[in-house]
């Protein structure tokens, strides 16, 4: 059954448009707290990162979620990863987080957790969704929700985001450029890395409602590349809005992906014989991660795009490891979803332990030239259904012996087919690149 409101991360969009309007948000609540008052007595923890519209927001979710009886404990703007994990430490049925990612100021969206701190599932989503449609009623008086603030929650998650390297562990001598991208990882990000030593000059983290994202953060690395520079720093760390995105700079300026911190954080784990299993990877993830990982010897699969594909696929293997090129790490061995700062602390943990640069260490990762090509089709009938791009693709496929790959797909939210080749000849990726293109291109029109 499809989902009206649900998409591959919660619900998202622009502020005043309809779903991410008051009134739904409300009705959101109170449908989310009947759902989750099926389990029993019902306790909702709310987070959200920086954005202006997050107190409206979250003020219409507290009365949706007290109309349905549920009790709600706020936490503030908090990384959405905390959220996940405070919801299993205060064993809530679930954890609520008001945030549109890396996305800029003038959109937002809802997150939800389980209890357990993993995405919900499809059953529970089509619950709320079903209730959506239905009239919102109010329990009795004596049944409303109460609501109560954490205060404790930033030291609550510092000392968790600690936990995850080993007790005696010091980072003193490393000089590091944090740039929070003025979210919500803008208080505990920099109290994580200074008190395990480690001398720490923050960027973007001066939050006003209205500048998340705006030109920092995992999106936008100019900043932080030109920081590491003039600081003379070993290397700096960029989050995206929420908190749930790493990427990396090192010391001589150069930008460090999402596959290439999952190498160094796999590899690290298969040489101390803790990696159980291999990774998992996306669609997107570069062959280059693909090709080290198996040089080593670690298996390695290919989810859809999305986290949440990238956390079921390792459910289903029973691995730790995995996450996207664009910054989603997932550590199943400390916790339950993609965590930012853990990522980074696992990164750094694992230089401590090489005694390199993360410069030398991400040489280990030969990444292949990579050429995408978006062609734009007017709908009807898919392109990648004809006969002759199917053999096309095929052929190039099978040119490229084991050492390249073909991805075709459609874009889920543009008339667009994206054409993308990679392999280990520049030159040669190009030339099959264009050619399916033009390929997609003729049989379109």
């Amino acid at each position: 059954m499809s989902k009206k409101y649900f998409g591959t991360d919660g619900i998202r969009g622009r502020v005043g448009e309809y779903p991410i309007t008051p009134d739904f948000m409300l009705k959101l609540g109170w449908a989310a707290g009947m759902a989750f008052r099926k389990m029993g007595a019902c306790k909702v923890l709310v987070g959200k990162d920086t954005r202006i519209s997050g107190y409206m927001f979250e003020s219409a979710l507290e009365a949706g979620l007290t109309s349905a009886g549920a009790d709600v404990m706020l936490l503030g703007p908090m990384p959405t990863p905390a959220i996940a994990y405070l919801s299993r430490t205060f064993q809530a049925e679930a954890g609520i987080v008001i945030s549109a990612s890396h996305n800029p100021h003038d959109d937002n969206g809802i997150k939800f957790f389980s209890g357990r701190g993993t995405k919900l599932p499809d059953e529970l989503e089509l619950m709320i969704e079903e209730l959506l449609d239905t009239p919102m009623t109010v329990v009795e008086s004596s049944k409303i929700g109460k609501v109560s603030r954490i205060n404790d929650a930033s030291g609550r998650y510092i000392e968790f985001c600690k936990s995850s390297v080993p007790t005696n562990t010091s980072f003193a001598g490393l000089k590091i450029v944090i740039d929070c991208a003025h979210g919500a990882t803008y208080k505990v990000a920099p109290s994580v890395f200074r008190e395990l030593g480690a001398e720490v000059v923050v960027l973007s983290a001066q939050p006003n409602g209205l500048n998340i994202n705006d030109n920092c953060g995992s999106t936008h690395m100019g900043p932080l590349q030109a920081a590491v520079l003039a600081e003379h720093a070993d290397l700096g760390i960029a989050f995206d809005g929420d908190g749930d995105r790493v990427l990396m700079v090192d010391h001589t300026g150069a930008i460090v992906d999402g596959d290439e911190l999952i190498f160094i954080i796999a590899r690290d784990l298969h040489e101390r014989g803790k990696l159980q299993g291999g990774v998992v990877g996306t669609l997107m993830s570069n062959l280059g991660l693909e090709l080290a990982l198996a040089d080593l010897g670690i298996p390695f699969v290919r989810a859809n795009v999305g986290d949440r594909y990238v956390i079921a696929e390792l459910l289903e293997r029973d691995w730790l490891v995995g996450g996207e090129n664009s910054g989603h790490v997932v550590c199943f061995n400390h916790t339950t979803t993609g965590d930012a700062i853990i990522a980074a602390l696992q990164v750094l943990m694992a230089l401590k332990t090489r005694n390199e640069g993360l410069a030398q260490t991400r040489q280990a990762l030969r990444k292949c030239p990579q050429v995408l090509i978006n062609v734009r089709f007017g709908g009807g009938d898919s392109p990648l259904d004809h006969p002759a791009v199917k053999e096309a693709s095929k052929r190039v496929t099978g040119a490229m012996a084991g050492r390249g790959r073909v991805l075709l797909r459609k874009s889920g939210t543009e008339p667009l087919v994206r054409v993308m080749v990679e392999g280990e000849d520049e030159t040669q990726v190009r030339s099959y690149a264009e050619e399916l293109a033009k390929l997609v291109t003729e049989v379109s029109a």
